[in-house]
C-alpha cells in the first residue's frame, strides 16, 4: 500500500465556548478542565506527541489568553497558536490555520477527549492505514453501542474496505465520529472563507469516494458534558492512574 511521509503535524481544536459545561460553576475554559490530574488539552497534545507529532497547532478564541498562557509553559512539542477573532467552526478553524499546518497530511483532534489504548495505539494505526492514493480523510470511529450517554443514531456506515458513507436521514448507523481525523490539506480546495463545519468537507470527500475510517478498539470518552466529564474523571480515578494512550 502506498504511504506518505510520517505524520509530523497535528491540530487541536480549542476555540469553542464549552457551552455544554456552563452548568458547572467556576470551571476554567474547557481545554483547561483537569481530568486525571491533567488539563484536557495536555492529554490531546501528549497523545499527538506520543505518535511522533513534533508540531501542534492550537486554535483559540474563548478565553484565549488563559489557554495560550498555559500552553506557553510547555517545552515540547512545538506549539503554534491560531487565534480566531470570530469563531470559525470546525472546518473554518482548520482552514484558517493552514499556513501553520503545511502541505502534508495532518491529524486534527478535539480537545475534550479521553482515550484508553486498545491492541494498538489509535494514531499509529491511522498513520499506518493512510493511503494518499485512495484517501483525502481518514476518521477514527467508535461503535455507538459502546458509547456512554449517547442517544443519537450514529454518523457513518463503513464498508469492508473502510470507505465511509454518511448515515441516511431515515437510518441508524453503527459508528460515530470520535473527534479525531487524519486529513490532507487539499480537502479545503474550493471551500469558503469564514465559518463552516467539517460536515461540508466530509460530504465532498464522500462524493469523491475518498472518505475512509477505522474503528477505535479501546475505550473512548468525551468530556464535553457534565455527565461525561464526571464519567471521564471516574474512569481516570482521583490519582489519575488511567491507562491513557
Amino acid at each position: 500500500m502506498p504511504r506518505s511521509a510520517p505524520i509530523r503535524t497535528g491540530m487541536v481544536l480549542a476555540a469553542g465556548r464549552g457551552t455544554r459545561l456552563a452548568a458547572i460553576p467556576d470551571l476554567p475554559p474547557k481545554p483547561l478542565v483537569a481530568v486525571g490530574g491533567k488539563p484536557l488539552i495536555d492529554h490531546a497534545i501528549d497523545l499527538l506527541a506520543s505518535a511522533g507529532v513534533g508540531r501542534v497547532v492550537v486554535n483559540t478564541h474563548h478565553r484565549a489568553e488563559l489557554i495560550e498562557a498555559h500552553l506557553a509553559r510547555r517545552s515540547a512539542p512545538e506549539i503554534a497558536i491560531s487565534r480566531e477573532a470570530d469563531l470559525l467552526d470546525t472546518g473554518g478553524g482548520v482552514k484558517n490555520a493552514l499556513p501553520l499546518l503545511g502541505e502534508e497530511p495532518f491529524f486534527v483532534t478535539n480537545s475534550d477527549l479521553i482515550w484508553e489504548v486498545g491492541a494498538e495505539r489509535a494514531l499509529e494505526r491511522m498513520a499506518a492505514a493512510w493511503d494518499p492514493e485512495r484517501m483525502d480523510a481518514l476518521l477514527l470511529l467508535y461503535p455507538t453501542v459502546r458509547t456512554f450517554g449517547y442517544a443519537g443514531q450514529g454518523d457513518f456506515l463503513c464498508d469492508p474496505d473502510g470507505r465511509l458513507t454518511r448515515r441516511p436521514e431515515w437510518a441508524v448507523a453503527p459508528f460515530l465520529y470520535t473527534g479525531v481525523q487524519l486529513i490532507h490539506p487539499r480537502v479545503f480546495d474550493g471551500t469558503p472563507d469564514g465559518a463552516f463545519s467539517f460536515n461540508r468537507i466530509w460530504d465532498a470527500v464522500q462524493e469523491a469516494e475518498r472518505l475512509y475510517g477505522i474503528v477505535h478498539d479501546g475505550i473512548w470518552l468525551d468530556a464535553g458534558t457534565p455527565a461525561r466529564l464526571e464519567r471521564a474523571r471516574a474512569e481516570m480515578g482521583e490519582a489519575g492512574q488511567g491507562r491513557l494512550f
